[in-house]
């Protein structure tokens, strides 16, 4: 039997087609996002063990967590307002800045009062290039690509962690040797933890030369401090079906994934090179699903590619929370990241169709609210639980969350859809 390659390579073309239309603006951006993946690998892997290496607890990183998310909740509308009032391009610039400034000021002053200021103003950084993103992308793409290129976005930026995760393994080994301490000292931690502000600021660079888009009939309209509350007051039932399952998800998320390396070192005795390279593998191929997910949203619908893959993710965690084995809960924990992450990109430009221009910034905002408002408490809870527990109450919290915003968005928008053809 003659296999036939002719749809590949059709689905390729189609592919390559709709990145070659990107805006040189969405370039850059994507450059950007590549630079600050990698450092961001580096720094989730890492920062945990930095904590924890200064005689710390899970309770204080559950809380570190819990204040950068919560501020992130608080600021997300004025963030929103403050993206339209200074632009995009600056909105980001000054996103990075918090950032990168946050890390440095915890690694030159190692107490815990820093740490939950530090946080404050990293909430501030992620909010604010959290609701400055989708607006921005929205702004410089046509209907065509706009899939693509929002999935390429997180793609790239999490396969670049790739490289961020197995660097990061690595890191506090060679700044051992350089300063003549044990791998997991916290001068090495610190030490790794300090190309983390170096290649965040230079995730800055290519967004200096960012230019304003081309004036278009689809480009949001200026908004007052009040747009949000009155949008919002429009479109209570929409907004409400919007968010749910997205606030569901990160009530989930925020119960394990920051702990997923604490997981892996406490439970099945992994080192930090090990625990380096899962993650690293983990984040390409979550970065695969990814980019894989536009052409399958294509053919199948955008809201039948997130149902599907974060349903078939399930199985998969609960795999990976109860495996007694370590290359079994490992080879969970790659499939579970591909199949729930591959729907997330195409379900935030599904989320800005569905909401016209002018509203596009606020609906950001709220969706980073609801974000950020899961994360922001169920870290905390997690680390109580993990003091007292273990993991297990935790992973079973995020398989029951899971399976409700799944549920979710099949009665909100799949059933829908059918009923209407």
């Amino acid at each position: 039997m003659q296999i036939s390659f002719a749809r590949p390579r059709r689905v390729l073309r189609h592919y390559r087609q709709q990145v070659a239309a990107f805006h040189p603006n969405a370039r850059l951006y994507l450059t950007s996002a590549v630079i600050s993946g990698a450092a961001f690998g580096v720094f989730r892997l890492l920062f945990n063990f930095y904590v924890l290496s200064l005689g710390y607890d899970e309770r204080l990183l559950g809380l570190l967590i819990t204040v950068g998310s919560f501020t992130a909740l608080l600021a997300a509308l004025p963030m929103g307002y403050l993206s339209d009032l200074l632009g995009r391009k600056a909105a980001l610039l000054l996103g990075g800045g918090l950032n990168a400034l946050a890390i440095a000021a915890m690694l030159i002053w190692p107490e815990r009062s820093v740490f939950l200021a530090m946080n404050v103003v990293g909430g501030l950084g992620q909010s604010l290039a959290a609701v400055t993103m989708s607006p921005f992308l929205v702004e410089n793409s046509g209907e065509k690509e706009r899939t693509y290129l929002f999935s390429l976005s997180q793609g790239l930026q999490t396969a670049a962690g790739f490289l961020g995760n197995w660097i990061g393994g690595y890191l506090p080994t060679w700044a051992a040797l350089q300063i003549g301490v044990t791998p997991t000292d916290s001068r090495a931690y610190a030490g790794a933890l300090a190309v983390v502000t170096g290649v965040s600021l230079l995730a800055l660079l290519p967004l200096l030369k960012l230019r304003p888009p081309q004036a278009r009939a689809d480009r949001p309209a200026e908004r007052s401090v009040f747009a949000p509350l009155r949008y919002a007051a429009r479109q209570p039932r929409l907004l409400f079906r919007l968010i749910l399952p997205m606030l569901l998800t990160s009530m989930g998320a925020g119960l394990i994934m920051p702990f997923m390396n604490v997981f892996y070192r406490t439970v099945h005795g992994q080192p930090d090179p090990v625990i380096g390279s899962l993650f690293a593998w983990g984040s390409l191929a979550m970065g695969v699903g990814i980019l894989i997910a536009p052409p399958l949203a294509d053919r199948f619908g955008k809201i039948q590619l997130v149902v599907v893959s974060q349903a078939l993710s399930i199985p998969f965690l609960a795999l990976m929370g109860f495996a007694p084995w370590f290359w079994l809960s490992a080879g969970a924990y790659y499939l579970r990241l591909t199949l729930m992450n591959m729907g997330g990109p195409v379900y935030n430009a599904f989320v800005m169709e569905q909401v016209e221009p002018e509203a596009r910034g606020t609906v950001a905002s709220l969706v980073s609210m609801s974000w950020s408002f899961g994360w922001a408490f169920s870290p905390s809870i997690s680390g109580w639980l993990q003091v007292r527990y273990g993991f297990a109450p935790a992973f079973l919290g995020t398989i029951g969350l899971y399976s409700l915003a799944v549920f979710l968005y099949w009665r909100y928008f799949w059933r829908q859809e059918a009923a209407i053809q």
